[in-house]
């Protein structure tokens, strides 16, 4: 029981240290030191799909733990606890902002020699800004909804 408490616990730190150490730190510095959005860009880009995939590895961890975790302590056969079901939702969100949003700006960016080049009413551009904005808001989400299952797993180890 103790390595699977330990387990959940390190999958939900791994997963949300990297989102707010991405957030707060490494998105904010390559666009502050890098010489062209450009190159930051690319750097936050391949930061993210690393990041991405450390939460999709530390959201299964998560959820094979605290499934086996509920079944041997409490005897609950319940699948869906609400943890579980916050955790599926996080894994939906970096799937869709992972195999969906990324491509899509990755191409766009592609396609621009330089954001700031660019004017901000080209259709490219615009698009680009607009698929930013729907990453922001689900990496944002993510990390909202996984301070909650912070919350619910501390409380469920707690006995409450």
């Amino acid at each position: 029981m103790p390595l699977l408490r330990y387990l959940m616990l390190l999958s939900l730190i791994v997963w949300l240290g990297g989102l707010i150490f991405f957030s707060f730190v490494v998105a904010p510095t390559a666009f502050s030191v890098l010489p062209t959005r450009h190159l930051a860009g690319l750097v936050v880009s391949r930061s993210l799909t690393a990041l991405h995939w450390i939460g999709i590895v530390s959201g299964i961890v998560f959820l094979t733990t605290s499934m086996l975790y509920s079944r041997l302590h409490a005897g609950s056969t319940q699948p869906l606890a609400p943890r579980h079901i916050l955790l599926y939702i996080m894994l939906g969100l970096s799937l869709i902002s992972q195999f969906v949003i990324s491509p899509r700006m990755a191409t766009l960016r592609a396609s621009m020699p330089d954001t700031n080049s660019v004017a901000t009413t080209d259709p490219v551009r615009v698009q680009f800004n607009a698929l930013h904005a729907w990453s922001t808001r689900l990496e944002g989400g993510v990390l909202l909804l996984g301070l909650v299952v912070v919350y619910l797993t501390a409380q469920q180890l707690s006995g409450g």
